[in-house]
């Protein structure tokens, strides 16, 4: 039999010190839990009066019903720490994955929700994609962008459901675009945009390849002041012209979007490929600076989610 103490003791003492932190800075969504203890390899987020956990693919092999109880027992000690129901938690597994497209349907319909980050609002949906509409790990970025983008033009690369863009806006940005290549995601930044007052005029949405964007944008001499860009690690999308693959591909990417970046401009450039290394041709071409440290939020306990670098002309 697991013994499930040790696990809803770090849950107790986690939550203790994050709640209060969460309040103060104005967070509904949030890591509770990380993987801290190898035996429940876990991730367990706080979306206001919910819970997404997904279980990390170990390989560990188990009997189906053995499972099931570890499974109950993992559940029944969130609900114990959180005191919140157990229809409330909403269990995923990420399995790893094999090249295929980013953002997975499962399948599930689940139910779209709003929840608030440093005044901003965002619709999440904790079961129909693998990600849920927010990606819990970038809220430090965003808050900067945020505190940059007064008086700023902004561009937002891979732009996923545009919560980048949402803070350049309410952080004061005069302009700004918003790119990605999926319908699906650029309706959910729209509805974001909608929630948050955006005017879509000032404020636009493009469905576009990022490489073929970047190639456009060049021609039509477009400048921008601050960037963001975070590409999947891969994506073999039916609607792009060619795989993505990051590694590969980063001096390309990085060279196109500082075409479009003005003399002063700052561009974020981040991904969360493990294994990801930076260029070293790219640092003698402009001025590079590893901000991954600081751009990883305190509620993650993994520091290596992702890596992140400020990029300015020389």
């Amino acid at each position: 039999m697991t013994d499930f103490s040790p696990f809803a003791n770090r849950l107790g003492k986690n939550i203790k010190h994050l709640m209060k932190w969460a309040r103060r800075n104005d967070i509904e969504a949030w890591r509770l839990y990380d993987r801290d203890i190898p035996q429940f390899p876990f991730a367990v987020d706080v979306y206001g009066e919910r819970i997404h956990l997904q279980e990390y693919d170990t390989g560990w092999l188990m009997q189906p019903e053995e499972y099931e109880v570890w499974l109950a027992g993992v559940k029944e000690a969130i609900g114990f720490v959180t005191g919140l129901a157990p229809d409330a938690i909403h269990l995923k597994r990420r399995e790893r994955q094999r090249g295929k497209e980013q953002y997975e349907k499962t399948g599930a319909q689940g139910e779209d929700f709003v929840v608030g980050e440093h005044g901003r609002k965002f619709w999440v949906n904790l079961d129909k994609y693998l990600d849920t509409g927010l990606f819990l790990d970038h809220r430090n970025t965003r808050f900067r962008v945020g505190e940059m983008a007064g008086g700023k033009r902004f561009l937002n690369l891979f732009s996923y459901t545009g919560s980048f863009s949402v803070y350049a806006a309410t952080g004061g940005a005069v302009y700004s675009e918003t790119v990605d290549l999926s319908n699906t995601y650029l309706d959910w930044a729209r509805r974001n945009f909608k929630l948050n007052g955006m005017d879509e005029e000032q404020h636009r949405i493009v469905r576009a390849d990022v490489f073929q964007y970047l190639q456009t944008g060049m021609e039509e001499k477009k400048q921008f002041d601050l960037m963001v860009m975070d590409p999947p690690s891969f994506s073999n999308s039916k609607k792009m012209l060619d795989v993505l693959d990051i590694q590969r591909d980063q001096a390309k990417l990085v060279d196109g979007a500082m075409r479009l970046l003005s003399p002063e401009g700052l561009l974020f450039f981040s991904n969360n490929l493990r294994s990801f290394e930076l260029d070293p041709a790219l640092a003698e071409r402009y001025r590079i600076r590893d901000v991954s440290k600081q751009s990883v939020p305190e509620d993650f306990r993994n520091k290596k989610i992702h890596q992140c670098w400020e990029i300015r002309h020389r």
